[in-house]
């Protein structure tokens, strides 16, 4: 394609993100069948019946030759650029393959607002989403992976939406990592308004990206139809909390249904909030709880998470036999040798040996001829619960 040709399909492209809706798959088969151009020729100058598109009901048809006329893509690029926005489109070397997957749901174009580029970053990248009415467990968890992520090198993505997409961008940002936030908006566009600061903080460190042209608002369609992108676009998805009715379990699903990797956070069985994730784990969701373990499931080969066990205790580092001795001992009160000796399974004298051995390590001690536990042996240092 000469430059000629590639500017005027980029400023086709470029016009049709203001005629059409995010995701319109009627569209994307009109764009496979004519191309850009052709398509807006027969939205703006429409010769006859053979120009009518496929598909679309006149009201429709009319509702995009309304907007088609008033689309101005020369403007709408010099505003992007004097924003610090530029436009991709399929083809271009910055635009991520992984989109293509979308087929007749792919974006018209993408409208960019940062300077790292996009199509590297999304290769090693995945998205951690979830409610927006978050309790301060979500907000943690969704903040640890952002952190946890970024410091093993791996690009975080999410909504820039309250509750756990914003704890998400903050963990990245603050553990210095990259993030990329999919607006339903405009990427000159600030939404929601107390994420003035944080839309900024992303704009300067990393990528602001999205489907409409400057100044688009949001709507709640726009906000489910974003969902594919970043499902697209990453390696995996991360549903932190989510009601049964959640955005973030459409973005779920959709990455399962692109083979993308779909990894759900628990939390209390009593909570509203873990229902839908729950729901997902109960299906194809992995369970995952740290960045390790999103790692483990999306990385490369041999990238895997630590093992978990609980804490060792002294009393695991004992030879078999000083054990079996030791388990014979009452918690209360005291045993002679000869019990010890049957409980154990052993003889007297290899009782008394072993007895010896823990009387030095301090879990037991004699009064007379009998034996009984120490304080430390009842109660083990350092234990605790949890993994480790």
């Amino acid at each position: 394609m000469n430059a000629a040709a590639a500017g005027a399909e980029r400023l086709a492209r470029a016009a049709l993100t203001r005629v059409i809706e995010p995701g319109d798959e009627r569209v994307g088969r009109w764009l496979r069948t004519y191309g850009p151009v052709e398509l807006m020729r027969r939205l703006t100058t429409p010769q006859g019946p053979e120009d009518d598109l496929p598909g679309a009901s006149p009201a429709r048809l009319d509702s995009h030759r309304r907007r088609a006329a008033a689309a101005d893509p020369a403007h709408d690029l010099a505003n992007a650029a004097a924003t610090g926005a530029r436009f991709l489109v399929p083809g271009d070397q910055e635009w991520p393959r992984q989109l293509d997957d979308l087929a007749d749901a792919r974006p018209v174009g993408l409208w960019v607002r940062g300077h790292p580029d996009l199509r590297m970053w999304a290769l090693r990248s995945v998205a951690v989403v979830g409610a927006r009415a978050c309790t301060p467990y979500g907000a943690h968890m969704g903040a640890a992976l952002g952190s946890g992520l970024a410091e093993k090198g791996w690009v975080v993505v999410s909504g820039a939406a309250a509750g756990i997409d914003g704890a998400a961008h903050r963990g990245t940002l603050a553990a210095g990592g990259a993030t990329i936030a999919v607006l339903a908006c405009g990427v000159d566009v600030v939404y929601p308004r107390g994420h003035a600061e944080l839309i900024g903080r992303i704009a300067e460190q990393g990528l602001l990206i999205g489907e409409l042209p400057p100044g688009g608002h949001p709507t709640p369609s726009r906000f489910i139809l974003r969902n594919r992108i970043i499902a697209a676009l990453t390696r995996g998805t991360v549903v932190v909390e989510a009601e049964y009715r959640s955005g973030s379990l459409v973005t779920a699903r959709a990455a399962q249904k692109l083979g993308r990797f779909t990894m759900g956070v628990p939390g209390p069985a009593t909570s509203g909030l873990s229902a839908g994730v729950h729901e997902l784990l109960r299906g194809e969701g992995v369970l995952v709880t740290d960045a390790a373990e999103v790692v483990e499931l999306v990385g490369d080969m041999g990238e895997l998470a630590p093992a978990r066990r609980g804490p060792v205790l002294p009393r695991d580092l004992l030879a078999p036999g000083a054990a079996h001795v030791l388990e014979a001992l009452p918690a209360r009160g005291t045993a002679a040798v000869h019990d010890l000796a049957r409980d154990a399974g052993t003889s007297a004298d290899e009782a008394l040996g072993r007895l010896y051995e823990l009387h030095a390590l301090g879990f037991v001690e004699r009064t007379g001829d009998n034996w009984r536990l120490t304080a430390q042996a009842l109660r083990p240092a350092g234990a605790r619960r949890g993994g480790a």
